[in-house]
C-alpha cells in the first residue's frame, strides 16, 4: 500500500477542511489580545485632532496626576532617548530629477502633526480606564496650519505644503514607455477613448484590530514583542534597526493567530515602535490594543488614485497606443511599499493579458494631510486592472465590438510564452483566451439577452460586465526557509518563516507534507509565527504557498533522504537500497524495516531535524475571467448582484476549498469597493468622516449571490516546484471592474451611454440614481 491509497485523501489536490478551523470555532484562538499576564499595563495614545499643526506646547502632569497612570511618554522624551524617526528610502526620483521626497516620520510627534490620529503622547497606566483618562488630561497646544487634503487639490499649485522639502508636495514620480510613439498611434488610431478614473480610498478593516504587547528582559537587555502582524521577522529588524538603533537579536517577535491582515499588518506602525520602548522604559509589560478607531484614523489606507487613461484602436479593434497619467495620494508619511505599490508594482500589470506593445505611462506619489496609504488586497494591481478593463469596455461600446470578443482580439496568444510585457515583466504561462471561453460558458454569455428582458418586465435594468485580467504575485522575494522536526512521540513539526492569517496555509502546507511522508495529516503541526526560529518576508502578496509551500516539499524531501541515511546504519543496508512508503523506510525486496517515528526516537535528541531554504525562479501569474451581472431598481438607483461567476487560472490546486474560498472571499471585498465603501476626509478640516462602522458603509451577505467558480489547473506554474500560482489577492482585482462595467452596461443600454463612461466608485443608490436621471 503507498501514500496515494492510503492518505492520498489528505494530500495535495484535495478539498481538506482547514485544521486551523476547530480551535477556532471552540473559541480556542490564542490572539494577541488574548495574552493577559499578571501585571500588564495598558497603553493608550492622544491623538491629533488636526490635519495639520504645529505643537506649541505638551503638559502631561494633568496625566500623571491621574491615579493608576504609571508614564507619559511624548515625541520629546524619544528624540530625547535617540529613538529615531521612520524614513523612506527609495531609488525613486522627483520630477525634477531630485531624490525623494517624504517627511520622516517620528513615531511619536514632534513639533508638527500632519494628520488626524497621528500619535502625540503615549499614557501607560495599571488598568484601561486609568490609561483613557490620562490620555484625555494630556494638554497639548497647537497652532492650525492650511491642510492639503485630496490628491488632486494637494497636486495643483498653490497648495500647502504638508512638508516644506517636498515641493507641490510631489514625493517622487515614474515615467514609462515611449511618448512620442504612443502620440503616434492616437493620431493615426481609428478609435480613441479616454476615461477619467477615481479608485477611492478604503480601509481594509480586519476583524481583528492591532494589538501590540511588549516585555523588556533587564537581565539579557531584550525585548520580546507579541502583536497581529504578517511579518514577524520584518516587524523585528524595523523596531531594532530603523527607530530603537539595537541589534535585531535583542527583539523577538512572536505571533499567534491573526483575525485578517489583508497587507494591512505588514510593516512596522509608530504606535508598535513607541510599545516597545515604553516596555524599556517603564520596566512593566506593557499592552496596546486598537480600538476600531484607532485602526480606522491611523492603520494603512488603501488605494486612492486619480487616473486618466486612454486608449488608441486601429479599425479592427486592436489596441495600438495606452496612456495612462495617475496621481496617487501616499498621505502624509509614505512608507517604501506605500510608493513601490503605486509607482511600480501597479503599472507592471496594466497591460495585463493583452499584446499592447506601446505605452505611455506618469504615475506620480503625492503628500496630503490624512493617514498613509499602503498595502491593501491587491496592492496596485487593482488600480491598474480597473483602469484597462473600464477602457476595453467603453471601446467595446464606442467600437460597437462585443467586450469579450475585443478583449479576445488583444490577448496574447499563449504560443508566445513566457511573454515580456511592455514593462519588461516575463509572464512564464498563460491560455487567456481558453479562460475567457471557460468563463463566458458559465456566465451563458449568449442568454443575456432574454434574462435582460425578463428584468425589464419586472421594472428593473439589468447589465452585464466582464473583467479578464490577471496578476503578479510574490513580492518579488523568492528564498524562504522552513525547518522540520520528525520527533520520536509521533508528531512532525513544520516551522515557516511565512504567517498564518486566516488564509489556511498551514492545512496546505500540511496537506503538502502528507504527499512526501505519507502520514495522516494529524500527525503534521505547521508553527508560525516566532522570530526566533526562523527569519524571511512573510506572507505579503500572494506569495505564502508558491514560495514556502514549495520550500515546504524541498525540506519534507530532505528529511526523508536523511532519515534513510539515518537508517542504513541501523537496518545495515546501503541508503541506495532503502525505499520509503507510508512513514516507513524499508530495505528493498526484505521485511527489515523501521518506522520513522521510530528512527527518529532512537537519534541523540529524539528527532531527525532538517534546516532548509531554497528558492523559486521568479513570481507566479494568475489569471482570471469574471463576470458579473445586475440588476437597478430605477426608482432608488440600488444596484443588486443578480449573478457572478468566475474561471481562474490558478495553475496546480493544492486545496480547492481554500482556493475557492480565497477568490470568493476576495470577490467581496472587491465588490465592496464597487457599492459601498469609502475613507472620505472633509476637504477643509481634513478630519474624517467615516471612521466608524456608522459611517463606513461594509459589504453585507445580503449583497451578493451564489457564486459561481471554476478552477482551471491545467496551465501549471513554471517558476516552483509545485506548479502553484499565488490567488488570495486574484478574486479582489477581477470583482471590482467586472461589477463596475456590469452597472456601466446597464445604464448604456438604457440611453445613458455618456453618463456609463463618467461613472466613479462606490455605485451607491443616490449616485445612480443620478446616472439615470441626469
Amino acid at each position: 500500500m503507498n501514500a496515494v491509497s492510503e492518505f492520498g485523501r489528505f494530500g495535495s489536490g484535495q478539498k481538506v477542511r482547514r485544521v486551523e478551523d476547530q480551535a477556532l470555532l471552540e473559541g480556542a484562538g490564542q490572539f494577541t489580545d488574548d495574552f493577559a499576564p499578571s501585571g500588564v499595563t495598558h497603553l493608550v495614545f492622544l491623538r491629533s485632532p488636526h490635519a495639520h499643526a504645529k505643537i506649541l506646547s505638551v503638559d502631561t502632569a494633568p496625566a500623571l496626576a491621574i491615579p493608576g497612570v504609571i508614564a507619559v511618554i511624548t515625541g520629546a522624551d524619544l528624540l530625547a532617548a535617540g529613538v529615531k524617526p521612520l524614513v523612506t528610502a527609495m531609488p525613486f526620483k522627483r520630477p525634477d530629477g531630485s531624490a525623494l521626497a517624504a517627511p520622516p516620520r517620528p513615531v511619536l510627534a514632534q513639533e508638527m502633526v500632519r494628520f488626524v490620529g497621528e500619535p502625540v503622547a503615549a499614557v501607560i497606566a495599571e488598568t484601561p480606564a486609568a490609561a483613557r483618562d490620562g490620555a484625555e488630561a494630556v494638554l497639548v497646544e497647537y497652532a492650525e496650519r492650511p491642510a492639503a487634503i485630496g490628491v488632486t487639490n494637494a497636486a495643483a499649485p498653490g497648495a500647502p505644503l504638508v512638508w516644506p522639502e517636498a515641493t507641490g508636495n510631489v514625493v517622487a514620480q515614474t515615467h514609462y514607455g515611449d511618448k512620442a510613439a504612443v502620440d503616434a498611434a492616437f493620431a493615426a488610431a481609428a478609435h480613441t477613448v479616454s476615461l477619467d478614473l477615481t479608485n477611492q480610498r478604503l480601509a481594509p478593516v480586519s476583524m481583528e484590530p492591532r494589538v501590540v504587547m511588549a516585555e523588556h528582559d533587564k537581565a539579557s537587555d531584550r525585548i520580546t514583542i507579541r502583536m497581529s502582524s504578517q511579518m514577524p521577522s520584518g516587524a523585528r529588524d524595523a523596531v531594532a534597526k530603523e527607530v530603537l538603533g539595537i541589534p535585531p537579536e535583542k527583539v523577538r517577535v512572536l505571533v499567534g493567530d491573526v483575525g485578517g491582515g489583508f497587507g494591512m499588518k505588514t510593516g512596522l506602525y509608530a504606535e508598535d515602535a513607541v510599545v516597545a520602548f515604553a516596555a524599556k522604559h517603564t520596566g512593566r509589560m506593557v499592552k496596546w490594543a486598537a480600538t476600531r478607531m484607532d485602526d480606522f484614523l491611523s492603520a494603512l489606507h488603501g488605494r486612492d488614485t486619480e487616473s486618466t487613461a486612454e486608449l488608441a484602436l486601429d479599425a479592427n479593434g486592436k489596441v495600438t497606443g495606452f496612456r495612462v497619467r495617475t496621481l496617487a495620494d501616499m498621505g502624509a508619511y509614505p512608507r517604501p511599499p506605500s510608493v513601490a505599490i503605486q509607482l511600480l508594482i501597479g503599472p507592471w500589470v496594466s497591460t495585463s493579458i493583452y499584446d499592447i506593445t506601446n505605452i505611455d505611462f506618469t504615475f506620480t506619489a503625492v503628500l496630503t494631510n490624512t493617514a498613509t496609504t499602503g498595502p491593501y488586497r491587491g496592492a496596485g494591481r487593482p488600480e491598474a486592472i480597473y483602469l484597462i478593463e473600464r477602457l476595453m469596455d467603453a471601446a467595446a461600446r464606442k467600437t460597437g465590438i462585443d467586450p469579450a470578443d475585443l478583449r479576445r482580439r488583444n490577448m496574447i496568444d499563449p504560443g508566445r510564452m513566457p511573454y515580456k510585457n511592455a514593462m519588461g515583466q516575463t509572464y512564464d504561462s498563460g491560455a487567456f483566451a481558453q479562460i475567457l471561453d471557460q468563463g463566458l460558458k458559465l456566465a451563458d454569455w449568449g442568454g443575456f439577452a432574454a434574462r435582460a428582458e425578463a428584468s425589464k418586465a419586472r421594472g428593473r435594468l439589468r447589465g452585464r460586465g466582464i473583467a479578464t485580467f490577471l496578476e503578479w504575485t510574490g513580492g518579488n522575494v523568492f528564498e524562504e526557509r522552513v525547518t522540520i522536526a520528525v520527533k520520536g512521540e509521533g508528531e512532525i513539526e513544520v516551522y515557516a518563516t511565512t504567517q498564518a492569517m486566516g488564509q489556511g496555509i498551514g492545512t496546505s502546507y500540511a496537506q503538502l507534507a502528507v504527499d512526501v511522508f505519507g502520514v495522516s495529516i494529524d500527525k503534521i503541526k505547521v508553527v508560525f509565527g516566532d522570530s526566533d526560529r526562523g527569519s524571511g518576508f512573510g506572507s505579503a502578496g500572494s506569495r505564502s504557498l508558491f514560495t514556502a509551500g514549495s520550500a515546504v516539499k524541498v525540506a519534507a524531501d530532505k528529511t526523508v533522504d536523511t532519515a534513510k541515511d539515518l537508517a542504513s546504519d541501523v537496518l545495515e543496508a546501503s541508503a541506495a537500497d532503502l525505499e520509503y512508503r507510508d512513514g516507513r523506510i524499508e530495505v528493498a525486496g526484505t521485511d527489515k524495516a523501521i518506522g520513522l517515528f521510530e528512527l527518529a526516537a532512537k537519534q541523540p535528541d529524539g528527532r531527525i531535524f532538517i534546516d532548509s531554504t531554497s528558492s523559486v525562479s521568479g513570481p507566479t501569474w494568475p489569471n482570471g475571467c469574471h463576470i458579473c451581472e445586475v440588476e437597478i431598481d430605477p426608482d432608488t438607483g440600488e444596484v443588486e448582484l443578480a449573478s457572478y461567476v468566475s474561471a481562474n487560472d490558478a495553475g496546480r490546486v493544492v486545496n480547492p476549498l481554500i482556493v475557492e474560498g480565497q477568490i470568493v472571499g476576495g470577490a467581496l471585498q472587491g465588490i465592496g469597493q464597487a457599492l459601498c465603501e469609502h475613507v472620505i476626509y472633509d476637504a477643509e478640516t481634513g478630519q474624517p468622516l467615516s471612521a466608524s462602522f456608522m459611517d463606513y458603509c461594509m459589504p453585507r451577505a445580503d449583497m451578493i449571490v451564489d457564486f459561481a467558480t471554476v478552477l482551471d489547473q491545467s496551465v501549471p506554474c513554471r517558476t516552483n516546484p509545485l506548479g502553484v500560482k499565488g490567488v488570495g489577492e486574484l478574486g479582489t482585482i477581477g470583482a471590482t471592474p467586472a461589477l463596475v462595467n456590469a452597472v456601466a452596461d446597464a445604464l448604456a443600454r438604457n440611453g445613458r451611454a455618456a453618463v456609463a463612461d463618467a461613472l466613479q466608485m462606490p455605485l451607491t443608490p443616490p449616485r445612480v440614481w443620478a446616472a439615470l436621471n441626469g
